[in-house]
């Protein structure tokens, strides 16, 4: 147990992009007492994302930069890594989230929370094989979200990418087209939605959504601090923020 004065249960470093405004609101608006996060920034310095070269131009950025923000956010002495960017956790499938997850913990010396595990534990909770998938991406970012599932055992029915043209516009997706969205994709085929890209706004919605819907709608920063929470023993209940918060 740390000796933190807020932070006296766990402390947990947070990696985002310099571009990323809603990650680090919606964590700190999920947190419980005890257990705070700190935010590292990886600085994203061409942010353009209007074509699929743009966007991996953009994963470079981060693969450059994300150890020099582990590095930042270690002088904290935080307990534990969450990661508040989603497209590198899903890139390469299977495969490739797993070797993600290797280079930042075998660098760090710490466990980290990753969207695309964290989407899949929350997917095996609620036991669900259909899913409706909402992302800000252009279709190479799709194919690799695309590919993950798939290797994990879903069955993709329907997926939206809304090409958002660069990395700051992801946060300024309307909830309104978000509701649209998840209407105008809802059907009986579709047993669970799950939304990526953690600078989209989605966890209030997604929350309301499950209501009228009827059916789970996983909002990856729910997702990725609900996993944080739990795989260190934390099992506070979190409340406006969706069922997994909730119920598991």
């Amino acid at each position: 147990m740390s000796k933190d004065a807020l932070g006296w249960r766990k402390k947990f470093g947070v990696l985002a992009p310099s571009t990323n405004t809603i990650v680090q609101p919606d964590f700190h608006r999920m947190e419980v007492p005890g257990v705070t996060s700190h935010t590292s920034r990886i600085h994203i310095v061409d942010q353009d994302l209007s074509n699929d070269q743009a966007m991996l131009r953009l994963l470079d950025q981060i693969r450059d930069e994300i150890l020099k923000a582990i590095d930042r956010v270690k002088t904290a002495e935080v307990d534990y890594l969450v990661m508040g960017m989603s497209a590198e956790t899903f890139w390469g499938g299977l495969e490739g989230s797993k070797a993600f997850v290797k280079r930042i913990e075998d660098y760090s010396g710490l466990k980290v929370a990753t969207g695309s595990r964290s989407c899949m534990t929350a997917l095996e909770q609620f036991n669900v094989k259909n899913v409706g998938v909402i992302t800000p991406y252009q279709p190479i970012a799709d194919e690799n979200v695309r590919k993950f599932f798939s290797e994990i055992g879903m069955n993709i029915v329907k997926l939206t990418g809304l090409r958002c043209p660069t990395a700051v516009a992801i946060a300024e997706v309307p909830e309104e087209v978000l509701r649209a969205t998840l209407l105008e994709m809802n059907d009986d085929s579709i047993e669970a939605f799950v939304q990526v890209g953690t600078n989209l706004s989605m966890v209030r919605l997604a929350d309301e959504a499950e209501r009228w819907l009827g059916k789970p709608v996983i909002a990856i920063n729910a997702a990725t601090w609900w996993y944080a929470l739990r795989q260190n023993g934390i099992n506070d209940k979190v409340y406006g923020c969706g069922r997994l918060l909730r119920e598991f």
